[in-house]
């Protein structure tokens, strides 16, 4: 009896492999660690600097990001609860932070807030190891 035939790999494109590259280039793996020293910040009793506020909203947009990214990879958009959170960390990731500092602190901590609750239920759904 002969061996199947297997059909012989081909590489992609040029512009496939480019994308795929740069989308490699571009991950980051997920940091529980760091997600929560960024909420921790945001949500302390004593408010962040106004020299650090710009550059805590920079991360917990990219933690917003991340964990959009993980809930839909995870089919967690299917959950009713999920799928408001992750509309409410589109919503706010893309907002302005204010030019007032106590402002800003309250749009920070609105964000840590979603960041956390998404955080939460994405290890209840299981989507994340880390959380389950």
């Amino acid at each position: 009896m002969s061996a199947p035939a297997v059909a012989q790999w081909a590489p992609a494109n040029e512009e496939t492999l480019t994308t795929l590259l740069a989308a490699v280039r571009q991950w980051r793996p997920f940091d529980g660690d760091a997600l929560l020293d960024d909420v921790g910040a945001a949500l302390d009793d004593v408010m962040p600097g106004e020299d650090d506020v710009e550059d805590i909203a920079e991360r917990l947009r990219g933690h917003l990001m991340q964990l959009v990214d993980i809930a839909l990879a995870g089919e967690a958009n299917d959950d009713e609860e999920a799928a408001l959170l992750i509309e409410r960390a589109r919503q706010v990731r893309v907002e302005d932070v204010p030019g007032e500092h106590w402002r800003a602190v309250g749009h920070l901590r609105r964000m840590a807030w979603i960041v956390n609750e998404l955080l939460e239920r994405l290890g209840a759904l299981r989507c994340l190891k880390e959380c389950a």
